[in-house]
């Protein structure tokens, strides 16, 4: 077999076998949530007020981006911060913070797929990513958070799912922003 003859098999081979295994790889890979858009830092102070978060509260927040939401917690109201994203840069990135703002001591950052994330230690949960991945998160955050615990979500609802109070207000830049929350209630919404 001449040279040309291997690299155009050796070539063959690999685009017949690709479809084999990217299955494997795609199914591997965290699926993104929302694109990546920092929560402005007035939006942050209001959804942990309409939480109502204090010092005996574990804050989680999926698709923690910069760590903003938990540092915020830690700080302001001495909670306990966990914050899930995929991207290890944002990880770094919110470790880092974290140590900037002193509160690296009351705040966990970790790497995960945030469909993944066990957050049955929440008492609050925040988020700002999509409605179709609310939606998606709803049953397992129902089926994980106990009642009493907060949902509060920027921008974006759970579907059908009626919010408990909503917050409408400007922001420091003159945007329109919307909050939502929810109180789990121990009832499993599909």
């Amino acid at each position: 077999m001449t040279t040309q003859s291997a690299a155009v098999t050796t070539l063959l081979a690999l685009v017949l076998t690709a479809p084999l295994a990217s299955p494997t790889v795609v199914a591997q890979r965290p699926t993104s949530l929302a694109p990546y858009v920092p929560t402005p830092q007035d939006v942050v102070d209001r959804m942990l007020e309409l939480a109502g978060v204090t010092k005996d509260d574990v804050v989680y927040d999926l698709g923690c981006g910069d760590g903003r939401i938990v540092i915020t917690a830690a700080r302001r109201f001495g909670a306990r911060g966990v914050g899930i994203d995929f991207d290890p840069e944002r990880i770094a990135e919110a470790n880092a913070n974290a140590k900037r703002a002193g509160v690296q001591d009351l705040v966990t950052f970790i790497e995960q797929d945030a469909m993944l994330a066990d957050v049955s230690d929440a008492t609050v949960v925040t988020l700002y990513l999509l409605p179709s991945s609310n939606v998606k998160l709803r049953p397992i955050l129902t089926r994980q958070l106990r009642p009493g615990a907060r949902i509060v979500s920027h921008a974006f609802r759970m579907g059908d799912w009626e919010p408990d109070e909503t917050d409408r207000f400007e922001d420091e830049r003159g945007n329109s922003r919307t909050i939502y929350l929810w109180r789990a209630d121990g009832t499993v919404r599909p």
